[in-house]
């Protein structure tokens, strides 16, 4: 802190009064008034014990206050927030009574009726013996700042309330063979730094997924970056994984980091990464090879260093096959494929999942349950869940918010409309799937199991080569068995 020695000077004989309901002011006081009259700070001039001995135009203007109500009695109650008042007596009469500068935050009142946050500094103002004679408050506005500030807690309040309903199990329930072949692999993926791609269908958990893998992994100190690449705007794609700088585009009002640069040394996850749109295939294919991105707006690389977990519940291979997703691109994220079962491949884990989601949710509702009803288990085990285990966790959150009695049960209207309507939906969808089978051995019959060329199936059918051979991969047909008839 910069020596007062020379202003102290002025302060050591009694001043004089300058004006009516003024304090007594000496000539060279009278000069460093007029100097803080042109500071655009508010500064109060205080004795030992805190009193107002003056305030500068700036302070005056603010407050809608004149000089002598700055003086009068109650001055910092009436201005400053009661919280604040109460919350910093103590601390501000212990600090003032020292002779070392200190600052506090706090609410002022102005002419508005609106109460603005301020960053107060005081300091003293030593007389000969090293004693303060004097302090000067010093107000600068940081309202701008405080409101960022509690936005920024609002957000990570919202942003860890929205993990916890995302990845609600402390663990992954179930024994069947299905989850426990992907739990293995979780195991021996999660210490690598190979990419995965986790395929499943919507409600089955791949988020939940992802951050065990996350959390078993060599970064689990560093952040875990969720993008749902199927709510963002096609155009600010690029802005938000790679950040843009300020005055890019219209409404780029400042410099702002993407999503790649938030999680360096973490983990990226691209959730629904089938809906990234063509142009950004690209640029993700360029970040993956090369391990560097350019902010939009500028063409300076920044090296970033982030592993790279996506989702879907599309076919990617049906995708590349229709040209609507890049076959180098999906090479690059499948290294390390993990397909999620449905729930109704796990008829085995409902029971556990049911006990576990019943006794979480009347946990939480505070409630206690002596049994889950036999007709609900059974109900559950023979529903098709085309919501997996998102839509069996609504249910019972339901039917426990819902409930009156110690006696767990799920109304079984709830289900059956649902069934009802994928029941009417699969005839159709079993007889074009028919169908369909039909037609491509049909095709592969007349070429003799030969694909490309033509007179190969593919052409014989219209598709491209690439999209036959999915199709044969979906249907699990094996045109080589043709090969062998023709023969």
């Amino acid at each position: 802190m910069p020596s007062h020695a020379p202003i102290n000077e002025h302060f050591q004989s009694p001043p004089r009064a300058s004006a009516p309901g003024a304090p007594s002011l000496g000539p060279n006081e009278e000069e460093l008034r007029r100097i803080t009259d042109l500071i655009a700070h508010s500064i109060i001039v205080l004795d030992t014990d805190g009193r107002p001995l003056y305030a500068n135009r700036f302070a005056l203007e603010y407050f809608g206050l004149r000089l002598d109500d700055v003086l009068a009695a109650g001055f910092r109650e009436r201005v400053f927030h009661p919280e604040d008042v109460a919350r910093l007596r103590d601390q501000r009469r212990e600090r003032l009574s020292s002779n070392a500068p200190f600052e506090n935050e706090q609410r002022a009142l102005g002419k508005d009726g609106k109460y603005r946050w301020f960053l107060i500094r005081y300091n003293p103002l030593l007389g000969p013996h090293g004693k303060a004679v004097r302090w000067y408050a010093t107000g600068t506005d940081i309202d701008d700042r405080k409101c960022a500030e509690e936005r920024m807690r609002n957000e990570t309040v919202a942003l860890r309330e929205d993990i916890l309903r995302s990845s609600m199990f402390e663990e992954v329930v179930g024994a069947s063979a299905a989850l426990r072949k992907v739990l293995t692999q979780v195991a021996k993926v999660a210490p690598t730094e190979s990419s995965v791609l986790i395929e499943g269908e919507t409600g089955t958990g791949k988020e939940l997924i992802a951050r065990a893998i996350h959390n078993r992994s060599p970064r689990a100190s560093r952040a875990f970056i969720r993008v749902n690449c199927a709510a963002i705007p096609a155009a600010l794609f690029a802005s938000e994984l790679f950040g843009h700088e300020k005055g890019a585009f219209t409404g780029a009002l400042q410099r702002r980091l993407g999503r790649f640069e938030s999680a360096d040394g973490g983990t990226i996850f691209l959730d629904e990464v089938g809906e990234l749109p063509l142009e950004i295939q690209i640029a993700l294919l360029r970040v993956l090879q090369e391990r560097e991105i350019e902010r939009v707006g500028s063409n300076q690389t920044i090296a970033v260093d982030v592993r790279l977990i996506a989702a879907t519940n599309r076919d990617l291979r049906a995708a590349v096959a229709d040209g609507s997703f890049r076959e180098d691109l999906f090479y690059r994220l499948d290294v390390v494929p993990l397909r999620l079962p449905p729930l109704r491949e796990r008829a085995g884990d409902i029971r556990l999942l049911t006990e576990y989601l019943v006794e979480r949710y009347a946990r939480k509702a505070g409630k206690r349950f002596g049994a889950i009803a036999r007709a609900t288990l059974e109900l559950f085990e023979q529903y098709d869940w085309p919501g997996n285990i998102r839509e069996l966790q609504n249910v019972i959150e339901r039917a426990v918010i819902l409930a009156e009695g110690d006696h767990f049960a799920v109304d079984p209207s709830w289900l059956p409309r649902n069934r009802a309507r994928a029941t009417r939906a699969a005839p159709l969808k079993r007889d074009l799937a028919e169908r369909e089978r039909a037609m491509i051995e049909d095709a592969l019959r007349a070429t003799g199991g030969m694909l490309s060329g033509p007179r190969g199936a593919a052409a014989r059918l219209g598709l491209p080569r690439q999209t036959l051979e999915s199709r044969l991969r979906k249907l699990g047909i094996n045109a080589h068995r043709y090969k062998a008839d023709a023969d």
